[in-house]
């Protein structure tokens, strides 16, 4: 069904619409896959619920239009700081390192109401700009970045020194093997530290760990939380906004797979965000 916020499909028409990215089997989506291109061939993102059993999702527009006019911003400007005057922009916001070799990264847009009904557009960039984790006119990121910095300096630093004394050693030696297992846990056991600074909250008013919220076996990838779908709608959420569509788009060099090209419109991805899209998405139908 159509709902005032955005859309939900129920359960016994998933694997018709959704085909491939349904498994009947398992009765949800395959542990893979949670983002839906279904809708008409459209880049719309959501993810599956486990609370409703269904795929909550957003409609494209008005947020692609919102896209396109921010294409035109950073086409014109060539920065993310573009309301200062020149002399006050920081060298950080210029857009022109994403056409390096560095290649490009997605922003988006979320289109939302807020408690009186006016309109309220809200924009975001992938994980950090050129080191800025937050700049004026671009939602924050879900963590305190300043608890994150407290939280991963001695375990970054001890790591990266196992990784030196691992340079000292031929690399089928016991030594060596020893420190890479080691290196490993110490890794493993920072990325769940790290984890455990993301809290999703949805529109129901529940809130999760991430860890909780993932959706499939394993722990989440690196980066799960800092796209940009799961930043508009922490932001939404927190403000009490309520969205009606979502956008992304990708700009600069196309990266190396050549999976993203330059101005052009995509899904959220769907090893991380597809799956904690459809926790965030609860409570908009």
């Amino acid at each position: 069904m159509v709902c005032a916020a955005g859309y939900t499909i129920p359960m016994k028409r998933l694997s018709k619409e959704l085909h491939p990215f349904f498994s009947p089997e398992c009765g949800r989506l395959a542990a893979s896959v949670a983002v839906t291109e279904g809708h008409g061939g459209e880049p719309v993102s959501g993810g599956w619920c486990r609370r409703c059993r269904t795929i909550h999702f957003l409609p494209l527009e008005p947020a692609r239009t919102e896209c396109m006019a921010l294409m035109s911003l950073l086409r014109v400007h060539r920065r993310i700081d573009w309301h200062l005057p020149m002399a006050q922009a920081d060298p950080r916001c210029s857009a022109e390192p994403l056409f390096s070799e560095a290649s490009g990264k997605m922003f988006g847009v979320l289109c939302c109401r807020d408690d009186e009904g006016r309109p309220v557009v809200l924009r975001a960039f992938s994980g950090q700009f050129n080191g800025l984790w937050y700049t004026d006119g671009w939602v924050e990121p879900l963590i305190d970045v300043d608890d994150l910095d407290e939280l991963t300096r001695e375990p970054e630093r001890a790591i990266k020194n196992l990784g030196a004394e691992m340079a000292q050693l031929p690399r089928e030696s016991e030594g060596y093997r020893r420190l890479r297992q080691e290196r490993r846990e110490r890794s493993r056991q920072l990325m769940r530290a790290v984890h455990d600074l993301y809290r999703l909250r949805n529109f129901r008013g529940h809130t999760l760990p991430l860890a909780e919220a993932f959706l499939g076996p394993g722990a989440p990838p690196s980066g799960t939380g800092d796209c940009c779908g799961p930043k508009l709608l922490a932001h939404a959420a927190r403000h009490g906004l309520w969205p009606e569509s979502l956008a992304e788009f990708y700009w600069g060099a196309d990266n190396a797979s050549g999976t993203k090209t330059h101005g052009r419109l995509y899904p959220a991805c769907s090893d991380k965000c597809g799956k904690i899209l459809g926790f965030q998405l609860c409570g908009l139908q």
